[in-house]
């Protein structure tokens, strides 16, 4: 059990690191010179919404970045709106722009198109919903304040 749960782990960071590459991949390509792969997926994830930069922290998409500083570089170059909240002066909002929908929309195009591929290649909803449901156990597993310690 422990071999495999390391393979789990090993194959997470793998996976993320390698949704990066295609994400840098992709804006490189279109000769985007101003935005890196962690900043355009924060893009992509803020979507047609709206969010506090608390939100965007919670959500933990981003590892290993400074999620504060990554969106003072999306708003310095006019990827992001950030506005304060009415209600909340200390709160700040942030939503894409005209220039950072773009991006979202060709982010949204190639995701699609790589679940398009992945059905041709036989990669089913059912296998990507059965891995979805595994990993989404073990993050509340080690959501458990009990497994914090080793001690535990």
């Amino acid at each position: 059990m422990k071999a495999a749960y390391l393979d789990m782990i090993r194959m997470i960071e793998r996976l993320h690191r390698q949704c990066l590459e295609l994400v840098k991949a992709e804006i490189e390509r279109e000769g985007i010179r101003d935005l890196n792969n962690v900043q355009a997926l924060i893009i992509f994830n803020i979507g047609e919404g709206e969010v506090t930069v608390g939100e965007l922290t919670q959500r933990g998409y981003y590892l290993g970045s400074n999620v504060s500083y990554n969106v003072k570089k999306l708003v310095e170059n006019g990827y992001l709106v950030q506005e304060r909240s009415p209600h909340d002066r200390r709160s700040t909002h942030v939503r894409v722009s005209d220039r950072g929908m773009a991006i979202f929309k060709h982010l949204d195009k190639l995701f699609e198109k790589h679940a398009s591929d992945m059905q041709e290649t036989g990669l089913s909803a059912d296998e990507l919903n059965s891995a979805g449901d595994t990993l989404s156990r073990l993050l509340r597993y080690w959501s458990a304040p009990e497994h914090f310690s080793a001690r535990g």
